[in-house]
């Protein structure tokens, strides 16, 4: 199935806002390493290969959103959906490795009391970092609200941790310059930045994981779609109402009951109504399907079997 014209504009505009943050990265990442090596700076060096992780980011979902958007194929009869919670869970778990990463270089710092008076030079790039990454991060999350995807969300979250990391650099670099006793400032604070990441990367990638383990919607959703679908003329009952996400899409089934004497064409009219009421009613169902069943008990007598 070929990709609607609107699914073609959000994947070239997820590609367009990812490969700015990646020349931006590429920028910083070559920046921090070399000014920091020349400086004499190991926590711009090591905000450098931090900022080294955003490129790879980037890159997975520059990838995957060539993926995730495509339609339904004989492959992949729901679509490719699943193909952005699993990019969004990689960035999690990147994002995750940094926070530790940054907390074990923080503690061989502590312990071995290698503190150091870097140049200007480091500071200025620290600052820098701080002001583009941070409005980096505001212009991403905006586009990905708009454009609703996940992933491009969770690198705009990574886009604000190396605006962060790089905040006790500045600070370290800028004391450390007014007095030297103070450089022992950068790895203490880097501890601190370091759990902020690993929250960050927690919220990111838990929702992902939801979603692939079939975690379905809400209960104050799954209410909403009973009362929707009781509202439809013809239908007696409903019940086993199931819902599951694919990205920000949700597709539900459901089982309604009418009455027995019905037509099948009648039962099918019903069947219909129901479905596109939920569709009428909120975007984020991408499709229902409808389980017809008799009200009258003593027409049921087979077993349901769920699974079918």
């Amino acid at each position: 199935m070929f990709q609607n014209t609107e699914e073609i504009e959000n994947t070239q505009e997820v590609r367009s806002v990812t490969l700015i943050g990646l020349f931006v990265n590429i920028f910083l990442t070559l920046a921090k390493i070399l000014i920091g090596y020349f400086s004499g700076s190991s926590s711009v060096v090591a905000d450098g290969v931090h900022s080294l992780t955003d490129c790879s980011t980037d890159i997975a979902v520059i990838v995957g959103v060539k993926y995730w958007n495509k339609g339904p194929d004989s492959d992949h009869p729901y679509g490719h959906r699943r193909i952005e919670a699993m990019t969004t869970v990689f960035i999690g778990t990147i994002l995750a490795l940094a926070g530790f990463i940054l907390i074990y270089n923080a503690v061989i710092k502590i312990h071995s009391h290698q503190f150091i008076v870097p140049q200007w030079s480091a500071f200025i790039i620290a600052i820098l970092s701080i002001f583009t990454k941070e409005m980096l991060y505001q212009w991403t999350l905006k586009k990905a609200e708009f454009l609703k995807c996940n992933a491009l969300k969770a690198n705009a979250w990574h886009h604000r941790s190396d605006a962060i990391s790089s905040i006790p650099v500045a600070l370290a670099i800028g004391f450390a310059k007014y007095d030297n006793s103070w450089a022992m400032l950068d790895p203490i604070a880097s501890v601190a930045v370091s759990f902020f990441i690993l929250k960050s990367s927690y919220d990111i990638a838990w929702p992902a994981l939801l979603e692939l383990s079939d975690s379905g919607a809400s209960e104050q959703k799954i209410k909403h779609i009973q009362e929707l679908v009781s509202s439809v003329d013809g239908v007696v009952s409903l019940h086993q109402v199931r819902t599951r996400f694919q990205g920000n899409g949700l597709y539900v089934d459901l089982h309604i009951q009418v009455n027995p004497n019905l037509t099948v064409i009648e039962g099918h009219a019903i069947a219909g109504r129901a479905k596109h009421i939920l569709l009428d009613d909120d975007s984020q169902i991408l499709d229902v399907l409808v389980h017809l069943e008799p009200c009258d008990d003593i027409n049921i007598n087979v077993k349901e079997d769920y699974n079918d």
